[in-house]
């Protein structure tokens, strides 16, 4: 996979005096059928999270709150993301490693998943990944 298919996704913002509102629907928004929501929280400063990729699944991840930077690699290139506002989306397709750092005091990730969790859907040894793209 190539890391130009990753992309910042802009999503729907209302915004009104008494609060703004985002709204994300699987398939329009998102170029996936959303399967599992998970979210990152209470993350410590210096902190790494991800350090893996995975074969088949697709992700779109969200600074609900806070920031935080995303490191994406596909094996040639490497491409660093800073995620700070919550109508902004990166998507994330499969075959990409990630890990994420930079965590803001009090920040919060979520991330739209194209699947339900699957264990054997990772590749956690980069090596291992590496070999994959061969």
């Amino acid at each position: 996979m190539n890391i130009d298919r990753c992309k910042m996704i802009d999503l729907p913002k209302i915004s009104d005096p008494r609060g703004n509102l985002t709204f994300i629907e699987g398939g329009h928004q998102v170029p996936f059928d959303i399967q599992r929501v998970y979210y990152l929280y209470d993350v410590p400063g210096g902190s790494e999270r991800g350090g893996h990729a995975h074969k088949e699944l697709q992700q779109l991840i969200i600074a609900m709150s806070g920031s935080f930077d995303v490191i994406l690699d596909d094996g040639e290139k490497k491409k660093r993301v800073h995620l700070n506002r919550s109508y902004n989306g990166l998507y994330v397709c499969p075959m990409i490693w990630r890990e994420l750092d930079n965590f803001s005091s009090g920040s919060v990730c979520m991330v739209l998943a194209s699947n339900q969790y699957d264990e054997a859907d990772y590749y956690r040894d980069y090596a291992d990944f590496i070999q994959a793209l061969q």
